[in-house]
């Protein structure tokens, strides 16, 4: 009897591996696929309207609500350890004060999150190695703030086999990129952040377009037509995928989060969005956007 138990059990953990590493693999699908019609949403700093941001809690948040990205920024420890921290000090989302490095990791650790509101939790600061073993084989990775540790992230992404799910970015032209990186850039998810109504945008959406990364994070606070011409061009390359952050109006010319939400404007927030090719949209509202792409037969 034990003995069909334990197979009982061993085949239900084995089902339960197999579905998420297929779910995982799913979503890298759809990542990669320039063609793939799938809107992908990524959750601005875990589901911080729920836990505090970058906090486990909040990742677990949203694996359970289905989001297909986690956004998280990195700092180090005074000891070499990365953990999660959108700031440079640790003063505003926890009870302690100073900066990340100021820490040995068992000495940061004592601190406790605070949620949004401000009120302190039992939560403490993770470790991104953490995070890593939270999300594998369940849900993609942004390292947005975390660029000056490329090759730390690489190191604990092979380590804890979760390369093919994390996007490392940032807004550096491409020869400082492969110039800092060499041909570690081969072996990640790398993807550029662009301002679109910069005087030399158009000349980096031609650096970058020419080696094809699989998105482009599309930056601008205006529709001028200049703007909406490299949307244009991205979209028609058919090789890269276009990212827009739906977090503030400066980042998406007004069609934000807020409009969509707090204003009942959803289509003429996201579904303008949408209508500019974006793919993957960074929300700091994930549950409103999931619906509402559901309701647009985008996921």
């Amino acid at each position: 009897m034990k003995r069909i138990l334990f197979i009982i059990v061993s085949c239900l953990v084995m089902h339960c591996t197999l579905s998420a590493q297929e779910s995982v693999q799913s979503l890298i699908q759809a990542l990669r696929d320039p063609a793939s019609k799938k809107v992908l949403v990524v959750s601005h700093r875990g589901d911080w309207r729920h836990a505090p941001e970058n906090s486990l809690q909040a990742f677990e948040n949203c694996i359970r609500m289905g989001v297909d990205m986690v956004e998280i920024d990195l700092k180090m420890t005074k000891d070499g350890h990365l953990v999660l921290m959108h700031d440079k000090t640790i003063d505003r989302t926890t009870d302690g004060k100073g900066a990340p490095s100021d820490y040995t990791l068992e000495e940061i650790r004592r601190f406790h999150l605070k949620d949004s509101a401000g009120e302190l939790t039992s939560h403490v600061i993770p470790t991104f190695e953490e995070v890593l073993d939270l999300c594998k084989g369940k849900i993609l990775i942004n390292v947005d703030k975390g660029y000056e540790f490329f090759k730390e992230v690489y190191a604990l992404t092979e380590q804890t086999g979760t390369t093919e799910q994390v996007v490392i970015k940032s807004g550096n032209r491409l020869k400082k990129v492969q110039e800092e990186n060499g041909d570690v850039l081969n072996r990640v998810i790398y993807m550029p952040i662009i301002s679109l109504d910069s005087p030399d945008a158009s000349l980096i959406v031609d650096e970058y377009l020419a080696i094809s990364p699989v998105a482009i994070e599309c930056c601008f606070k205006t529709e001028m037509p200049e703007v909406i011409q490299l949307l244009q061009k991205i979209k028609s390359s058919g090789k890269t995928k276009i990212w827009i952050n739906s977090l503030w109006p400066s980042l998406n010319a007004g069609h934000d989060d807020e409009r969509a939400v707090t204003r009942n404007q959803p289509d003429e927030s996201w579904g303008w969005i949408l209508s500019q090719g974006a793919s993957l949209i960074q929300t700091d509202r994930p549950a409103e956007l999931l619906e509402y792409l559901e309701g647009k037969g985008r996921r």
